[in-house]
């Protein structure tokens, strides 16, 4: 895990505003290149990431039931190789995703079909709105992703739904997911 680092910072007087958010006062700071890159792969090999956990590496305890011991939001800098896709075509229950490309070409599946993207550009996914993100370049894509409602361990309620293959993903404890397929009722 990085190293996480409290910066030396020059003392300010106090004000009502500051001593109000003072548990959030120490600001933590960590360089990109310190936090491992977690590669993920599907088993036959057409999605495909590298990503680095921006939050986690500041100090979020994904498993923490504990709000105070989670984000806001989660951050994290995704890098999918060429001819790869990150994931199937899919919508988050309980989750908004805000996407910023560093760099490469991408192109971006909704409802209305293909969008491509490139360095500077951002887009956004609310919960409900499926969406699919696909290395469209010769080199990496590169982007960084904040969503609002970090999935990991399972305590958010969030849930994915895949549209292509009416499964869904269900979060477990222990940061562990299932895919199930059912049918609606009434």
């Amino acid at each position: 895990m990085a190293s996480l680092r409290r910066p030396r910072r020059v003392p300010s007087a106090a004000s009502p505003i500051s001593s109000r958010f003072s548990k959030y006062r120490d600001m933590r700071k960590v360089n990109l290149k310190e936090i491992p890159e977690r590669e993920r792969k599907s088993p036959k090999g057409k999605f495909g990431r590298a990503s680095k956990n921006i939050s986690v590496a500041l100090g979020r305890e994904p498993e923490s039931l504990d709000l105070s011991k989670r984000h806001p939001f989660d951050l994290a800098l995704v890098r999918i190789p060429k001819g790869k896709l990150l994931c199937p075509y899919h919508s988050h229950s309980a989750e908004s995703e805000l996407y910023l490309v560093v760099s490469g070409r991408g192109s971006i599946r909704d409802k209305d079909g293909i969008t491509e993207v490139g360095p500077g550009d951002a887009f956004f996914f609310q919960p409900g709105e499926a969406h699919q993100i696909a290395n469209a370049g010769s080199e990496d894509f590169v982007y960084y992703v904040i969503a609002d409602n970090p999935r990991s361990g399972g305590a958010t309620g969030d849930s994915c739904y895949y549209p292509d293959s009416g499964k869904w993903a269900v979060g477990k404890e222990e940061n562990e997911e299932v895919m199930v397929k059912g049918t609606e009722t009434d």
